[in-house]
């Protein structure tokens, strides 16, 4: 087995854990995994399945994570919640990049200081996003032909039995109990909408609607500061995707929305829809994937020391071309 530092993913046997590491291995076959969770038997399935991997118990209680002293690795990937911060401290410990994606925009705080506090040490990739960051790269891959943008607006559509494993579940029943509230950008302010004003009927490629909210979610501050767009939305509605609803399996639609004017100043507005009709999972672990495999330089250039979003470190035609490859689709609306 390869005798370089291994890419360390917490909560490696879980959906978005084990799926990133498929793709990674298929991408890089030499790449080394170790794939990390409670229950070792279920992680030692997965290390075999994938080759060049091992599999190891942690406990996110203890700040060296349970794991040996000599142990050296690549990089630090969350794909759970990492509650107490100890990935991310043990990542700073040892001078590691660190991937999130489950802290959101509610619980960002204190990820965001702690990173702060040792900025110099090692870059953080925050992907606490909407398919980390796969909806925010597919809106800035369909911006690349407007010279301004006025207005970015999503509308996700989230089959209800497609939230993820347990620990996806848990993200969105955390999130949910702290606010109703909504968060836009609204002529350049971001602006907190109260839970009667957030609620918004979200359009499906086939012409239903889904009752959906808006979402404070952190698409909102990268998409209007990547854009510069003064009226920026994220809306997300759950319930029976059109996939499921034909017949087939649960699907994700995400209704990407921009206005504003071509290199002429002349008026331009592009509407189209991401979608894959394997529902988010596939899209999820691409997204963690593409922020891995930047991260560990295995594309482009060194990443600095410092907290980075998606859009600031991968490309979005990049993104949109792997988006393809994976199966999903642009449809335009």
């Amino acid at each position: 087995m390869s005798t370089a530092p291994s890419v360390l993913i917490l909560g490696g046997s879980g959906q978005a854990g084990s799926d990133t590491a498929a793709l990674l291995r298929r991408w890089h076959p030499t790449l080394p995994l170790t794939i990390a969770g409670r229950d070792l038997d279920r992680a030692q399935r997965v290390a075999d399945d994938l080759g060049t991997a091992t599999a190891v118990t942690i406990d996110l209680r203890r700040r060296d994570l349970g794991l040996p002293t000599d142990a050296t690795f690549a990089a630090v990937v969350a794909t759970l919640w990492d509650d107490r911060l100890n990935g991310l401290g043990y990542a700073q410990e040892h001078g590691l990049p660190y991937l999130s994606i489950s802290s959101g925009l509610l619980d960002i705080g204190p990820e965001v200081v702690t990173g702060a506090r040792r900025a110099s040490v090692a870059p953080i990739l925050v992907a606490s996003h909407l398919l980390a960051g796969l909806a925010t790269l597919a809106a800035l891959a369909a911006a690349r032909e407007f010279d301004r943008i006025d207005s970015v607006r999503l509308g996700a559509i989230l089959d209800e039995t497609d939230t993820g494993g347990p620990a996806g579940i848990a993200d969105l029943e955390r999130w949910s109990a702290v606010t109703a509230a909504g968060l836009v950008r609204r002529d350049g302010v971001f602006t907190w909408l109260a839970a009667e004003d957030a609620q918004v009927d979200v359009p499906a490629v086939d012409g239903s609607r889904l009752a959906g909210q808006s979402v404070p979610v952190l698409d909102v501050p990268s998409l209007a500061l990547a854009t510069g767009a003064p009226d920026v939305r994220v809306d997300l509605a759950v319930g029976e995707s059109p996939g499921r609803r034909r017949g087939d399996a649960a699907s994700i639609e995400i209704r990407i929305e921009l206005d504003g004017a071509d290199a002429t100043g002349s008026p331009l507005r592009r509407h189209r829809y991401l979608v894959h009709p394997a529902g988010q999972r596939p899209l999820t672990a691409l997204g963690i994937a593409l922020g891995v495999e930047r991260l560990i330089g295995l594309r482009g250039d060194p990443v600095a020391p410092g907290t980075h979003t998606p859009e600031a470190l991968i490309d979005p035609g990049y993104a949109a071309r792997r988006m393809t490859e994976v199966g999903a689709v642009f449809v335009d609306a």
